[in-house]
């Protein structure tokens, strides 16, 4: 099987989680798109769900599909969001963030009671930072920023690029927020909560692609089938329910 196999399993897997009456939040990526493309066809069936994406280029597709959409505004409470990750760790902490979106999509998850993470067994790491870490950045200062961003990472003992990423017409590539993206090729992060609280700290910076304490579950698809990485609160919960 290809790669591409396995996120249709992953996402065919996350869609069994899929009750009627569900508000959901739309992930951004390949492997979401195969999730919206999988509900599109649950939906034209009659189920019943309500939909939060969380990039233009996802709400383009569902809306393409005749998935029903909504707003944060709309509906503030979501029941789950099922999204992709470009690295997961085995404390269920990701990297988020290689399509540009990862502001919504922290936006969206946090107003989700529950994350489901889908992904190919490529995405597994021992940890982070292989993938460069995306930072979300205002315009103005730019240059302040990424010069901050560079003295924190080295407290922490962190070096490497910091570029701002390019878009395909030259420019540099701006988020649907209108913000820019700096990809930090820091390497292995061992302390990812650590660096995720001083990175918020900058003025300059919107948000950054480390996903700490989000995902509930992670399901992830390889040539030996479908791993389940399930976050400690998860396995409480169902502890709680069994009792």
């Amino acid at each position: 099987m290809s790669v591409g196999d396995h996120k249709l399993t992953a996402a065919t897997a996350a869609l069994e989680l899929i009750e009627p009456g569900m508000k959901l939040g739309l992930g951004s990526g390949s492997t979401s798109d195969k999730f919206v493309e999988l509900l599109a066809a649950k939906v034209k069936s009659g189920l019943d769900v309500l939909c939060v994406p969380t990039s233009e280029a996802t709400r383009a597709l569902a809306e393409w599909l005749g998935i029903p959409l909504t707003t944060l505004d709309a509906e503030p409470n979501l029941d789950l969001t099922v999204d992709g990750a470009d690295e997961i760790d085995p404390q269920l902490c990701l990297i988020k963030g290689g399509g540009g979106a990862l502001l919504r999509e922290k936006i969206v998850a946090t107003a989700s009671d529950r994350m489901v993470v889908i992904a190919d067994a490529s995405k597994k790491v021992a940890t982070l930072g292989k993938f460069p870490l995306p930072i979300e950045v205002v315009r103005f200062g730019l240059a302040s920023t990424r010069q901050m961003i560079e003295m924190i990472a080295e407290v922490g003992g962190l070096t490497g690029e910091i570029s701002v990423r390019q878009g395909g017409k030259g420019g540099p590539f701006v988020t649907d927020n209108g913000n820019l993206i700096l990809d930090c090729a820091f390497g292995a992060i061992p302390d990812p909560g650590e660096l995720s609280a001083t990175l918020k700290m900058i003025p300059g910076v919107i948000d950054h692609g480390l996903f700490i304490g989000f995902a509930d579950i992670a399901i992830v698809a390889g040539a030996k089938g479908i791993e389940l990485i399930v976050s400690e609160d998860e396995d409480e919960d169902e502890d709680d329910d069994d009792a």
